[in-house]
């Protein structure tokens, strides 16, 4: 490649933190070095390429891949829920210091520029449940909003979500998604956002499935991203990506992963402690507590938490 070329990296692997780990080294390995807007003094360059990355049973288990997750189980349950449930759309500060948007904001309460809000995920349902064949090839969601993001603190990285159902064969169909995004930290941020993404996936099967009548089911998962990234502050020290690499050469996948089905009891915990912290909000009393006095594990949450 000429001097000044972005690498292009094709991954593939049959289920999420198989993906994500392939992808990694794929980055590290073929990436190029180049400095970034967000380096610190004496960082070092980040690691870079646009990369297509399919995962080919995006709910097969093992679901978690313990090097992937820099905040915790909980943290990741409740960035699911923010996802596909809302939870922390209150938050959103359009041309604040941070929480400019959310992606369940952005994809079912877009801002058309008019004063008018639409709900692209309700419109693509719909749309599905009406039309007499499903091969259509226009169902999709955007999140740019060019009158407001290019001016915003942190724009979206979550660009488009393209779904595309095909029919498997025996009566049922089968539902493929894409998404783009236009920048996006490989080490701490991908496998959180397809963990989420993968389970809107899940819930837009089913609710396909119900609306129209016939069996839907979970295809591949196929996410491009313009620059996947390792940041240089994350590529030594503790905690850093070559350490990753060092210790992947004694350890098979199975040693990294761990089954979502197992966690279960750590993502009902995170979400009556989310429950208790959100009443918490609305008694006035901040972000991230719980109301005095209050027993976590038995405050209620809502059941659709738990879908």
């Amino acid at each position: 490649m000429q001097p000044g070329s972005q690498p292009v990296i094709y991954v593939t692997g049959r289920t999420v933190p198989e993906a994500w780990q392939n992808a990694m080294v794929a980055l590290y390995e073929r990436g190029c070095s180049t400095p970034t807007s967000f380096d610190r003094s004496g960082d070092l360059e980040s690691k870079d390429a646009t990369a297509l990355i399919t995962v080919e049973e995006p709910l097969a288990e093992p679901r978690l891949h313990k090097k992937a997750i820099p905040a915790g189980l909980e943290e990741l349950e409740i960035y699911r829920l923010e996802v596909v449930a809302g939870v922390h759309d209150h938050w959103i500060s359009r041309f604040g210091e941070k929480w400019n948007y959310t992606y369940h904001e952005r994809l079912r309460a877009y801002d058309v520029g008019d004063g008018n809000k639409v709900d692209q995920i309700e419109t693509v349902l719909s749309q599905m449940a009406e039309v007499p064949d499903l091969y259509r090839r226009r169902f999709q969601m955007t999140t740019w909003i060019p009158s407001v993001d290019p001016r915003i603190i942190d724009p979206p990285c979550l660009q488009r979500v393209h779904l595309r159902l095909l029919p498997a064969g025996d009566g049922a169909w089968t539902l493929n998604v894409n998404t783009d995004w236009r920048s996006r930290d490989g080490y701490k941020a991908w496998f959180m956002n397809v963990f989420a993404l993968t389970d809107l996936q899940r819930l837009l099967a089913q609710e396909i499935s119900e609306r129209r009548g016939v069996e839907v089911r979970v295809g591949r998962y196929c996410d491009k991203s313009d620059s996947l990234h390792i940041y240089g502050k994350d590529l030594e020290g503790v905690g850093g990506f070559s350490g990753f690499m060092e210790q992947m050469k004694g350890k098979s996948l199975e040693d990294l992963t761990w089954s979502a089905a197992d966690m279960r009891d750590i993502f009902v915990e995170a979400r009556h402690r989310l429950a208790a912290q959100l009443e918490a909000e609305r008694q006035g009393l901040g972000r991230g507590v719980v109301p005095p006095g209050v027993d976590v594990m038995s405050f209620p949450y809502p059941e659709e938490w738990d879908r």
